[in-house]
């Protein structure tokens, strides 16, 4: 039987435990750069399941040089002649770097197997390599972490209708995301198929319960934080110093600039 429906996470409790889990993404941040670690989190589950706002609250306050986002387009003509992994493995982090999949190479075990975008024996071959090419990444010491968030299909519904009414959200929504609405068992299935050829060991998947955005969000950074082995980092000591005094440079006129207009005072 299912379980009782945790009730919404407050906002005040959401904002002070977000910022608490941010700082320690800092820390880590911190760590995976002295430390020359390589670091990949893989962040998939169905449209609107709250990836890209997770991706978002996990990256607000990190080095962008540091940490960084791959959200690779549809193949080109090229790649698509290319080994399926191939254009995934040059977004992998050297040293010293994190990297975050919004979406990644199991677009062939979802979309791509679903909405016929690959053959049966294209989506077979993938199920067959993936443990492979994973743990050829976790022997090779890169730390991967995947990520799949579970969402209902009433709420996937409603957030759908969100966007559609909210001008600054409806660019998130695509013909192919309502075509998702249409195909919930197909998506199922493959899900399903996916988990059992690849939830292996070496990288295994964890599941993260989304209806609610806000205890998901929390749930799986606190959760990457307590399976990543960090340690905080002595930042370097600076000190601010004394500005020297005026050489006699005067600044030139305002006049000669043109300046941005003073919007702000209009409202």
């Amino acid at each position: 039987m299912a379980g009782k429906k945790a009730a919404k996470l407050p906002r005040d409790v959401y904002e002070k435990e977000l910022l608490r889990l941010q700082a320690e993404l800092v820390k880590l941040q911190e760590w995976v750069r002295a430390a020359g670690a390589r670091l990949v989190v893989v962040f998939e589950g169905r449209d609107a399941a709250g990836k890209g706002s997770t991706i978002k609250r996990v990256t607000e306050y990190l080095n962008p040089r540091v940490a960084r986002i791959a959200a690779l387009p549809r193949p080109t003509e090229r790649q698509r002649t290319q080994w399926y992994f191939q254009r995934y493995v040059e977004h992998l982090p050297a040293a010293g770097e994190i990297v975050l999949f919004d979406r990644s190479w199991y677009n062939r075990a979802g979309v791509e197997h679903v909405m016929g975008f690959c053959t049966k024996e294209e989506h077979q071959l993938f199920l067959r390599q993936c443990p492979i090419f994973e743990r050829m990444l976790v022997e090779d010491g890169i730390l991967l972490r995947k990520y799949w968030f579970s969402v209902s299909d009433t709420e996937q519904q409603e957030r759908f209708r969100r966007r559609l009414e909210d001008p600054v959200r409806r660019w998130k929504l695509s013909p192919m995301d309502l075509e998702s609405i249409t195909r919930w068992e197909s998506y199922s299935r493959a899900k399903d198929e996916m988990m059992v050829h690849t939830d292996i060991s070496e990288a295994p998947w964890f599941v993260v319960e989304s209806d609610d955005k806000r205890r998901a969000r929390l749930n799986m950074i606190a959760h990457l934080l307590g399976s990543v082995p960090y340690h905080e980092v002595p930042p370097p000591v600076l000190k601010l110093p004394q500005r020297p005094p005026s050489t006699g440079y005067q600044r030139p006129p305002r006049d000669l600039q043109t300046y941005v207009p003073d919007h702000a005072a209009s409202l």
